[in-house]
């Protein structure tokens, strides 16, 4: 028998799930409604599934009427893909009407509503799943068996350098992510994956957080002082915005057309903002230090207008180092193909014994979004055991890479170090 699967929200986002449910998993698996604030987008969502699919149109539901829909379609599991700052909703009401949840990271935005999400599992019995899809990564996995095989001894220090460039990195400064109300900002939003990748490698959690961000690229103080001058709000259609590289024309993209430019009479929601306009609450630049149980030590930084799109990893350990460096693709989100987003270009992985001879390890390039960990993920939550495998995250992962985030945001503000256990109880 089929499971059966509700999707809230159907920005650009959700199309990684609704179409491995229609296309890969249809014999396990049945999307059977969907549910989003704008009318626009669930007829678009229905419109693919029905040309690209063959699908018959599923029901569609305002938000208002979500506990309709689970009344009236029998959904088992709800997948939620909206804005960060409305997960803890869907979430926290899936669990009450005994539904299991798979959400996007980041699982949500701040120990308040993160300790409202552990409540509500710890009362209903009920799971959150959380799509790391970076776990499944060949790469990242081959670092986490390494490390769990003594290559290197105890791990005692990471050095871990996240780079976006001017095209990916640009998109969160033009999209609702540019409110840290909306997004936590980016060390919330983008950092929860590389925060989970650091628990996973080390198999530990973090204790204590100090960092420093700021907004330095972006914004329009930023620019003028650089001596550029961007006297528009949005770019789509702005004569003045047209030789700005860092301009996006949603006509353009026939999706983002559809998703965003068609839907905006509903909602309003702007989707080619300025990146160097007003507005922005969130830092481009950021620099953090995380100490772990286990008593490693990681230094972490994250950049958002780089040259070049991925990053550099090192482990420094009682029985040698490991290196590894990814180059991936560069993208703008719903701006092309789901295959292409993270995509890794190019991957070395080293091996440094303490008193051997350092080494290649091989690592098999695979295809697809976030390093070819898409595939792999989505095989593991749709697949014919439906029971999630060995890199599958709870909501306990969740909430430690958020709350590594989370702790970084306070730290920011304060310029102390955060305790990560006084933010939530688990």
């Amino acid at each position: 028998m089929r499971k059966k699967y509700a999707l809230v929200g159907t920005g650009s986002r959700s199309r990684m799930f609704y179409e491995a449910i229609a296309k890969d998993y249809r014999d396990n698996a049945e999307l059977v409604a969907l549910c989003d604030t704008n009318q626009t987008r669930m007829d678009y969502t229905n419109s693919v599934l029905q040309d690209e699919f063959g699908l018959d149109p599923l029901p569609a539901y305002k938000a208002e009427d979500f506990h309709q829909m689970l009344d009236e379609t029998g959904a088992e599991v709800v997948i939620v893909t909206s804005i960060d700052r409305t997960h803890h909703i869907y979430i926290i009401a899936a669990l009450e009407a005994g539904r299991d949840v798979i959400t996007e990271k980041p699982m949500t935005t701040d120990a308040s509503k993160c300790q409202q999400i552990v409540d509500a599992v710890k009362r209903t019995g009920r799971s959150v799943r959380v799509t790391f899809n970076y776990r499944y990564a060949p790469h990242n996995s081959a670092v986490r068996e390494l490390i769990s095989s003594g290559a290197i001894g105890e791990v005692f220090s990471v050095h871990f350098e996240w780079l976006l460039d001017t095209k990916h990195g640009a998109d969160y400064f033009r999209r609702w992510h540019r409110d840290k109300r909306n997004s936590g900002g980016l060390m919330v939003h983008k950092s929860t994956h590389h925060f989970d990748l650091v628990n996973f490698w080390l198999e530990s959690q973090p204790e204590t957080v100090f960092g420093m961000g700021d907004l330095r690229f972006y914004g329009r103080a930023n620019a003028e002082e650089r001596g550029h001058f961007t006297p528009y709000t949005r770019t789509t259609g702005i004569e003045a915005a047209k030789d700005d590289p860092f301009a996006i024309d949603l006509t353009a993209s026939p999706v983002q057309k559809a998703l965003y430019w068609d839907a905006e009479h509903e909602d309003g929601y702007q989707r080619d903002q300025n990146v160097f306009g007003d507005g922005i609450s969130i830092e481009d630049t950021m620099q953090v230090m995380v100490r772990y149980k286990n008593r490693s030590v990681l230094t972490y930084s994250l950049n958002a207008y780089a040259p070049w799109e991925g990053f550099n990893v090192s482990f420094n350990g009682s029985g040698g180092r490991i290196e590894l460096m990814v180059r991936e693709t560069s993208y703008i989100n719903g701006g092309g193909a789901k295959e292409q987003e993270g995509a890794a270009e190019g991957i070395q992985l080293y091996h440094f014994p303490l008193h051997g001879t350092p080494r290649v390890v091989p690592v098999v390039m695979a295809e697809g979004g976030h390093g070819g960990g898409d595939n792999r993920m989505l095989a593991d939550i749709f697949g014919q055991s439906n029971s999630g495998g060995a890199y599958a995250a709870g909501y306990r992962d969740g909430a430690m890479s958020i709350l590594t985030g989370i702790a970084a945001n306070r730290s920011f503000q304060t310029g102390r170090p955060v305790e990560v256990g006084q933010l939530i109880n688990l």
